[in-house]
This record gives C-alpha cells, structure tokens and sequence, in this order.
C-alpha cells in the first residue's frame, strides 16, 4: 500500500473547508423568476446543517413470536439543508425564496455540498436534487455585540446522493 492510500483512508476531513454550489434553475419556470436566481450563489456560507434522512419504521408483533417485534420500514424521508451565511449586499438568498412564492411548481435547483481535503480537493460530496427555498430566516439583530449578521435559508429537497469519490490505486 503506498503512503498516499494509507493517507487517503486514515486522514479526517476538516469539517471548515466546503463550497456549496446551486445549480440552474428547472426549465419550467417563468423568465422574469428564473433572471434572479443566477443570484443565490453570492456569497459564502459560513456553516451548513441538515445533510441526513430517516427511514421510519413500524413494530409489528407477530402472532406467536413472543421474544421479538418485527420492524417493517415505512417510509423515507430528507433532512431539510440549512444555510447560514454572513448577510450579503444584495438579493441573494432571498431572491431565491420568493421566485418560488409567486410560482405554485416552485423555484426547483439540485446542487451539492462538497467537503475539501487539506489541498483543496473535493473529499466528500453530497448532492441533492429538486431543491426548494422553504425558509428564509433574517438575522438576529443586537446593539451590544459586535458579531455577523446572519441569515438562514432551508432547502427541502427530493434526495440526497453521496457522491462516489476516486480511491488511489491499493498497490
């Protein structure tokens, strides 16, 4: 084994180095709507919550197994992906939220969360499609502290996928 692989296996990813990229907008939505969201990638993101689903699950007794209950999945559901960033000048995030107020298909993007390695390199991604702005939060604001404004914006998508990533060669 050389010592990239070994490397690549038993160094952690730093939690503090990622980019969230947005992708266009889906092809069905109205001109005027689609010319503002180019905008929602201004700006960087200072944090990012919510990559996870559940699957939930029933019990079931079974009839004359008294040791155990049977668990059946029912359904599966995705964590909402939260996006917290510095308040930017600028529509940005906000656009984004009220092209899909005006539109009952909703302002749909895919995108990505991708987590860097310590060169740079894309060591985990997590893509998500059919994303919709489902909340919008402003910041918090406090006259005795000298902190960053802070906004929030929830996406609710229709899936989560981890993308594959390239392994060095176990030579």
């Amino acid at each position: 084994m050389t010592e990239q692989t070994l490397e690549f296996f038993t160094e952690p990813l730093p939690k503090y180095r990622f980019l969230v990229v947005l992708g266009p907008a889906a092809a069905h939505l109205p001109p005027a709507q689609a010319a503002l969201l180019p905008l929602t990638a201004q700006g960087a993101f200072q944090q990012v919550t919510g990559l996870g689903a559940q699957l939930e699950v029933t019990a079931y007794p079974e009839g004359g197994v008294n040791d155990r209950l049977r668990q059946f999945p029912v359904r599966h559901a995705w964590n909402r992906i939260v996006l917290h960033r510095g308040v930017a000048r600028g529509p940005g995030l906000w656009a984004w939220y009220r092209a899909g107020l005006g539109n009952p298909l909703g302002a749909r993007r895919s995108g990505a969360v991708l987590l860097m390695d310590a060169a740079g390199v894309p060591g985990a991604v997590w893509a998500f499609r059919g994303g919709l702005a489902s909340k919008w939060t402003g910041p918090d604001l406090h006259g005795e502290r000298s902190e960053v404004a802070l906004e929030q914006l929830e996406i609710a998508h229709e899936g989560l996928v981890a993308v594959e990533q390239a392994v060095p060669e176990l030579g």
